[in-house]
């Protein structure tokens, strides 16, 4: 074990306390601007589509939704690996259901209410069938408590893909949005096996810049000129092939070809990504904050149907609402929001857990001896059980 986790651990019996590690700033600007595609995305979307759509528009959205959801999952799966170390472990089972479950019940029903209010409609409210952008907390949860698996196969990318391209073949229904997370379980999965070099190389490596911006040029040329023609279905990852009206084998191969440009150009965002910190580098904190409150901004914004606006469909307009959503991206992150909804986004839930020390679930996960036995367990196993524990900790301790 690292002398670090050893302080660690020290520090946690004697009853103290500490401070968590600083943040890497690269991974940190990541989170960030992934999160402010994501409610680009959702800010172009109801403009492709409309009576004056704007085909310059159509393949910027199209661009993005090409690769925005695989790199953010990606991310995701990177952040979510202290679920698989221990997962048994009281409080990592806490925090999944506190930061994936809980908000789940609280905006899926926020989100039913409104939509509800916005129609004039009273639909119950379906906590089976998400609503909205609520499906990636289901899907978080089914990926995470999943993770233990992943991490325990031989090749669980190939696996995981090999579920992606079984689920075009069902028809899935709405019920937990499956048949997403299953298309984005791929995603999921690479960035839970990647490791920290494994971006550093990105990071690092000069002469992917200039080739980042290289891709993502010529990707946007080719996307306008095959707008017109590209249904946007494919690129929500939530279809099957009789859902896009197609063979199963034209499925297989679209599915395989956008993970190809998805992976393609997430590394080629991930390579543009600065490195230092900036004013901005501490939001990331809040990216979850972000990602569940634009879309009320957007419903809000559709509720006046903006859509329709002469001006919003203009060039002006468009670099007006995509400024004002990259604004919102950072005042969703800020801390006054995160001080108003975190009891929504971040619930701590005291009440409801029982207080279950680190040192008290080792305890109960010492093996029984027999009575009267002396038999004490070996330098060996004491040396590789305490310092897991431990490391499980100091992880979960620094997100």
């Amino acid at each position: 074990m690292r002398v670090s986790a050893l302080l660690r651990q020290a520090i946690r019996a004697d009853g103290g306390t500490i401070s968590p590690p600083s943040r890497d700033a690269y991974f940190d600007n990541a989170k960030l601007l992934a999160t402010a595609l994501v409610v680009l995305g959702h800010t172009w979307g109801p403009l492709v589509g409309s009576p004056n759509e704007m085909r310059g528009v159509r393949a910027l959205y199209l661009l993005v939704y090409a690769f925005h959801m695989p790199l953010f999952v990606m991310i995701s799966g990177y952040f979510s690996r202290s679920f698989a170390q221990d997962a048994s472990h009281p409080g990592r089972l806490r925090r999944l259901l506190t930061s994936t479950l809980v908000p789940y019940l609280i905006f899926a029903t926020a989100y039913q209410l409104y939509n509800n209010y916005r129609l004039d409609e009273s639909n119950p409210i379906d906590l089976v069938t998400p609503f909205y952008l609520t499906w990636f907390l289901v899907a978080l949860f089914v990926w995470r408590i999943s993770a233990p698996l992943w991490l325990n196969l031989r090749a669980p990318v190939a696996v995981a893909t090999g579920v992606m391209l079984a689920s075009g073949a069902a028809s899935l229904s709405g019920e937990l949005d499956l048949a997403r997370i299953l298309q984005f379980l791929p995603f999921f999965v690479l960035g839970l096996t990647a490791r920290r070099e494994h971006l550093e190389w990105i990071r690092d490596t000069r002469w992917l810049r200039p080739a980042a911006v290289l891709v993502f040029a010529a990707a946007l040329i080719t996307v306008y000129h095959y707008a017109p023609r590209l249904p946007a279905g494919w690129f929500y990852r939530h279809n099957g092939h009789a859902q896009l009206d197609v063979s199963w084998g034209t499925w297989a191969a679209g599915a395989l070809g956008l993970t190809a440009a998805a992976l393609v150009l997430s590394v080629a965002f991930l390579a543009l990504v600065p490195s230092n910190r900036n004013l901005l580098t501490p939001l990331a904190t809040g990216t979850q904050y972000t990602y569940l409150l634009h879309g009320f901004i957007v419903q809000i914004a559709l509720a006046y149907r903006f859509q329709n606006s002469p001006f919003v469909n203009s060039f002006a307009g468009v670099l007006t609402i995509s400024a004002l959503a990259v604004l919102a991206t950072g005042i969703l992150a800020s801390p006054i929001v995160r001080r108003l909804f975190g009891w929504a986004v971040e619930p701590q839930m005291s009440w409801a857990f029982a207080e279950v020390r680190a040192e008290k679930f080792a305890d109960a996960r010492r093996p029984v001896t027999a009575p009267g036995s002396t038999t004490a367990p070996s330098p060996a196993s004491a040396a590789t059980s305490t310092p897991a524990m431990g490391t499980a900790v100091a992880t979960d301790s620094s997100r």
